[in-house]
């Protein structure tokens, strides 16, 4: 047990650090597969995998193997040199995803922007858009990230109030209505950005084929289609990538969060040859964008994703989930939704608020994060096991 207890921390950070979260009030001080511990010895059940950062299990020992062995050897070159680590791991991830070429950088955010400047160029070069009046379609209640470009185009008013005046070139559209994107479509547009199901808005699920459909558009007229998989990536919805449900290959996918299974920041723009071509040298980069630590750890993770059948296991294990929920408190549920280990459950009001109920979930050792007033996310690590999996259902019904 730590000499300090968690108000201690709690304390230390609110005072130091800049309050752009909200978090449960607890300290974690040490991990392992899906557990977490606090400061005071208490263990929970991670149900929020660091935004399903960490598909793979907090520490996998061979992700934690590549690190430290890597480690040992080099860590940072910029791109101003090459490296023996980057080549390799750019092969593995463009051809998991089913792709070409791939721009590697470090936040999710950052592999956005880069799908944003990638297409922007695409249009004006290949598809002959006049200069500075391309425009991305993006979807209402979209989450992409946190840049002052990304921001002005969410509407979300906590995520953007106060840090205009935003960049030009976005419109939005209701999410789901393939309808509104035709209507939005101009001489002028490059690319459509769309999640394939809205992690931040509520694990917000489109109707079965909207995602093929929105390919169908796409091509109809020429436009790029970008797709955020960010938090829907690497086997968390059942399939490796979450548009492998529908068939509906994207023109640029983003990806990051669990490319490195939680250890380090790692993510990707991945696209065609002929559409990156678009980037040439002094273009774009990144001084740790395909550090070759990043690299060992990013293959590693991908490796773990593969050989350990972990887009399988979230199939199942979400089915079973999903089942369970909707056997708890009908009378306090409006919704269950989801697809894998990528759930929400909605509250009636009736229930309380979902930050209430995920610090009642706290006390009995869970760790889910609420969104949106009334709904609780749940995304546990892939590598949660069925007896896990009902020891949480078990949770979750005393609480509701």
């Amino acid at each position: 047990m730590s000499e300090k207890n968690a108000q201690y921390y709690i304390d230390l950070e609110n005072t130091y650090t800049a309050h752009g979260y909200h978090p449960i009030p607890v300290v974690i001080n040490r991990a392992e597969g899906v557990w977490l511990w606090d400061v005071e010895g208490k263990k929970y059940l991670d149900c929020l995998s660091a935004y399903s950062a960490v598909n793979q299990g907090h520490r996998h020992p061979r992700i934690m193997k590549a690190m430290y062995e890597q480690a040992e050897k080099l860590t940072l070159t910029s791109r101003a040199f090459h490296n023996d680590q980057l080549g390799a791991f750019m092969k593995k991830l463009s051809e998991l995803a089913g792709m070409e070429m791939a721009l590697p950088m470090n936040t999710g955010a950052e592999a956005v922007e880069s799908a944003i400047k990638v297409a922007r160029k695409w249009g004006y070069e290949k598809k002959g858009v006049g200069k500075n009046k391309a425009q991305i379609i993006a979807c209402c209640e979209n989450f992409h990230g946190r840049t002052t470009t990304i921001v002005g185009f969410s509407t979300d008013p906590d995520a953007n109030t106060g840090f205009g005046p935003f960049c030009s070139g976005f419109t939005c559209i209701p999410y789901d209505d393939t309808a509104a994107l035709e209507k939005a479509i101009t001489k002028n547009t490059v690319a459509f950005l769309v999640e394939p199901i809205q992690g931040e808005a509520g694990v917000k699920v489109p109707r079965e084929g909207y995602l093929r459909a929105v390919r169908e558009i796409c091509t109809k007229h020429g436009i790029l289609l970008i797709l955020d998989e960010i938090q829907t990536g690497f086997c968390r919805t059942g399939k490796m990538f979450a548009w492998m449900h529908e068939g509906a290959k994207p023109d640029i996918l983003t990806v990051g969060k669990a490319l490195s299974g939680g250890v380090y920041p790692v993510s990707a723009a991945i696209s065609s040859g002929e559409i990156m071509s678009v980037i040439t040298p002094g273009t774009h980069g990144s001084t740790y964008g395909g550090n070759p630590l990043a690299c060992a750890i990013g293959t590693a993770a991908l490796d773990v994703l593969v050989d350990e059948k972990l887009d399988e296991r979230a199939q199942a294990l979400g089915e079973r989930f999903r089942k369970g929920l909707r056997g708890i408190a009908t009378d306090k549920v409006i919704d269950v939704r989801g697809k894998g280990l990528l759930n929400a459950i909605e509250l009636k009001k009736n229930a309380g608020t979902a930050r209430e109920s995920c610090e009642r979930l706290m006390e009995l050792g869970v760790l889910a994060k609420d969104t949106h007033g009334q709904t609780i996310r749940f995304a546990p690590p892939l590598v949660i096991t069925e007896e896990e999996i009902d020891w949480l259902l078990e949770r979750i019904a005393q609480v509701l």
